[in-house]
């Protein structure tokens, strides 16, 4: 039975991408909701059905009550035994399958299945965020709204049937009962209803945005709780530790406060539904009594009229906090939109195509590019870079280097010019099939908290064994993974790196990455300082590697450390966002210009930070 249920819908269904999800909640809930709708109108019928089964029972209370009383007992048993008989069936069998069939969709089908369609659909949706969009918050807050928008969106949608659907189809009957007892009845049920209403709407006004900012809140401690802990290194290294603690007790302390005007609106509710509900009892059963005594009523009018009253004031307060924690949820989930509803801005064109493999040519015509800004980055920079021609970038920081490569990646789109790849607009073609030809080594390149194997197979999911260990070794690696073992006792290629592979040594993580870029193979090769974190003599044991590695590719490599690229084809050097030189090692040295100046310059073959062409422009 469970699996029925729970297969009714499945949450990975296929669904058309949504570039410009819509920004209003109502609209972003129907698009999540829609594998959904066949099992909403039936788990709604199934509320519906559950109220009257629930008003039945009480209206039955009351016919009971008079025909027992008017009676003696052999002569109701003869009268009414198969009624009472029926209604006995009817209670154990029909109103639990009922009861079964809405919770089971509630509980089976929906709850589990619609908090992961929206998590599953938020995940896919921030991964297709641009580099830059993740540059620009915290990982924790990302993260936090991934994971707790999903249940704050079907906790409401639960409320939404199993409370609120239920709750009014339960009021709509209280007063046709009532009604049907005695039209008189019905007054002071609105008289408590009309304020009720009141009262709902004044609650749901506020919990909305107070929900909101205290969800908000709550992000911006996860946020800044994550941000020390990944840079856990630095906080320790710097002593930092009550500077991050006070960092984060700002955060805890906002959060406090949104959540403690959050719940004085509970406050208020409760006080006043208790009151409200102290009016619902004396009016209905005391109005009720005074229609017995005038003779107007039976006892079966009073009873019923009573038990429907208990039942209502019992209610009165789980529908009130069903229906403030469900506009509470819509606050968590409206929060959670500020991260799942942004637009995806740098997105393959309708037409784009697959990228045309070919030898692998570069060619940059008039290529500007300033984040948005005046200063920095890129100003009017044209290159042709030949098929299976090996590039050194230099250039003090700042100078512009990571920008370019940046924006051959497609990590950003050129604010002006453009980028051909083999005679291919690269903002004409998919970001998958650009990125899959261009295998690249940063200087700091952070490992998936994955197992060895994981990491390097990243390269190439489908490599065979074989094909993995022979990358190992060419990155002068395997000696050194066949000896670690991690907290848990896995080994070799099995052990756990860490997060961003912080248990292993800087030097061990560039040799994994640069694995991970020889098993992958692509035709272009670009490398960002990818030896700067090796010791000279494991650089030295590996540099005949990069040489294969870059044997008929077309290379681009940003040194900070010329000896590594003096061996180029050409080197470029760029200042203040422009190309200033071009030429090999040897043309550069005799012409006596910047790069002459900075191989003089160097020291430990490091470009000097003093030089005076450097600047402080952004890359």
């Amino acid at each position: 039975m469970f699996r029925f249920f729970e297969n009714l819908v499945d949450p990975y269904v296929d669904y058309p991408e949504n570039d410009t999800p819509p920004r209003r909640l109502y609209p972003f809930l129907k698009i999540y909701a829609e594998p959904f709708r066949g099992v909403f109108v039936v788990t709604a019928i199934g509320a519906v059905l559950a109220a009257a089964a629930e008003v039945w029972l009480i209206y039955y209370l009351g016919r009971m009550v008079d025909f027992l009383s008017r009676s003696e007992p052999a002569e109701a048993w003869a009268a009414h035994g198969t009624e009472l008989i029926l209604v006995a069936l009817f209670v154990l069998l029909i109103r639990p399958a009922v009861h079964v069939f809405q919770i089971a969709l509630l509980n089976q089908s929906i709850l589990p299945n619609f908090g992961t369609l929206v998590r599953w659909r938020a995940h896919r949706h921030v991964l297709r965020q641009s580099i830059g969009w993740f540059e620009n918050d915290f990982a924790g807050r990302i993260a936090n709204r991934i994971m707790q928008t999903p249940p704050a969106a079907g906790e409401a949608v639960f409320q939404m049937f199993d409370a609120i659907a239920f709750s009014l189809a339960y009021i709509i009957g209280a007063a046709l009962l009532l009604g049907d007892a005695d039209p008189r009845l019905i007054l002071p049920m609105m008289l408590w209803l009309i304020p009720y209403i009141f009262l709902v709407r004044w609650v749901i006004k506020r919990i909305g945005p107070a929900s909101e900012a205290a969800s908000a809140a709550r992000s911006a401690v996860t946020g800044r709780v994550v941000d020390s802990y990944t840079n856990i290194h630095s906080v320790k290294m710097f002593a930092h530790h009550d500077r991050e603690i006070d960092y984060a007790r700002e955060a805890i302390e906002d959060s406090r406060r949104t959540f403690q005007v959050e719940m004085r609106l509970y406050t208020i509710m409760d006080v006043a539904l208790v009151t409200m509900n102290g009016v619902l009892i004396v009016g209905v059963v005391g109005y009720a009594i005074w229609l017995w005594l005038g003779a107007t009523a039976t006892v079966g009018v009073v009873a019923a009229a009573t038990a429907l009253t208990l039942r209502l004031n019992a209610m009165s307060g789980w529908i009130m906090w069903a229906v403030s924690n469900f506009f509470r949820n819509l606050g968590v989930v409206a929060e959670g939109m500020q991260t799942i509803a942004q637009p995806i801005t740098l997105v393959d064109r309708p037409d784009a195509r697959p990228l045309s493999p070919g030898p692998g040519e570069i060619r940059i015509e008039h290529l500007s590019h300033h984040y948005g800004r005046e200063a920095g980055g890129l100003r009017d920079v044209s290159l042709v870079i030949g098929a299976g021609q090996k590039v050194g970038l230099v250039g003090a920081s700042g100078a512009g280097k990571s920008t370019l490569v940046k924006l051959i990646l497609r990590f950003y789109d050129p604010e002006e010019g453009r980028i051909l790849l083999d005679g291919q607009d690269i903002t004409r073609v998919t970001q998958d099939s650009l990125r899959l030809q261009i295998g690249m080594v940063q200087q700091d390149s952070a490992l998936l908290h994955r197992s060895v194997r994981e990491n390097i197979l990243y390269g190439s999911p489908d490599a065979s064994e074989d094909a993995m260990l022979e990358a190992a070794r060419k990155a002068e690696a395997h000696d050194f993974i066949v000896g670690l073992e991690d907290s848990d006792g896995r080994r070799g290629y099995e052990a756990r790196v860490g997060e961003r592979g912080v248990k292993l040594s800087g030097g061990q993580r560039q040799r994994i990455a640069l694995a991970r870029v020889i098993l992958k193979d692509a035709p272009i090769l670009l490398l960002d300082e990818a030896t700067s974190a090796l010791d000279s003599e494991v650089e030295a044991a590996i540099q005949s590697t990069l040489y294969g590695m870059m044997e008929g590719k077309t290379v681009i490599a940003i040194a900070h450390r010329l000896s590594t690229i003096a061996q180029m084809d050409r080197i470029v050097v760029m200042d203040q966002g422009r190309i200033v030189e071009d030429g090999s090692h040897a043309d550069l040295l005799a012409k006596g210009g910047i790069y002459a100046r900075l191989w003089r310059r160097q020291s430990g073959g490091f470009i000097g930070q003093d030089v005076g062409t450097a600047n402080d422009a952004a890359e």
